[in-house]
């Protein structure tokens, strides 16, 4: 099963305050993420063609070429059609939401931003687009939704069917609780009898 499940999601901040790229690193790192940061549109460009990342989130206000003109360019670039770009930026109009959703951003996250939310829309992203679409993370744990492969420190596990609506239906919810009816009902449904 090795290499069914991709590694734990790449993703490159091109941020110019350094304060804040710091932030951002830490805040995803902590949420089992690898993060490379970058201060210039330019040096997050290059970056992205040596090696393509998972998730790309953007300033707009950098010193050598606006955030919004480098997703554009990314964008007329096929190989870079399906991978997911968030705005994370200070500016706050309707206008500049518009701006960068327009260049092919596919979310805006004005900043500042508490971490857990960074991280959550962040996760959104990498659930909807690119390799990790049907892969669900938490804490140390990768799991493919389709076929219940389970991917625990570099270690693959085919789980049975039950088992991974289980392990599922927890990684969802994770770091909330589940209740014992609502695991029962999501995983044999309500029109089997399943005794507590």
């Amino acid at each position: 099963l090795k290499g069914m499940i991709p590694a734990m999601p790449l993703i490159y901040a091109i941020e110019d305050d350094e304060n804040i790229r710091q932030l951002v690193k830490t805040a995803l790192e902590a949420f089992g993420y690898e993060v490379s940061t970058f201060e210039t549109a330019t040096e997050g460009l290059s970056a992205i063609a040596a090696k393509t990342p998972d998730l790309l989130l953007f300033d707009i206000m950098l010193p050598d070429m606006d955030g919004v003109t480098a997703v554009k360019k990314l964008r007329q670039n096929p190989s870079y059609q399906e991978l997911p770009i968030m705005m994370l930026t200070a500016k706050t109009t309707e206008l500049d939401k518009v701006a960068g959703l327009d260049a092919g951003a596919d979310d805006y996250l004005t900043k500042p931003c508490h971490p857990d939310r960074l991280a959550a829309r962040a996760k959104r992203l990498l659930q909807t687009y690119g390799k990790f679409k049907n892969i669900i993370q938490a804490g140390g744990l990768s799991l493919d939704t389709d076929t219940y492969k389970l991917l625990y420190k570099e270690r693959y596990i085919l789980l049975p069917d039950t088992e991974g609506k289980i392990l599922r239906l927890l990684m969802e919810k994770h770091p909330s609780l589940t209740s014992r009816s609502e695991l029962l009902t999501y995983v044999w449904g309500t029109e089997k009898y399943t005794d507590e």
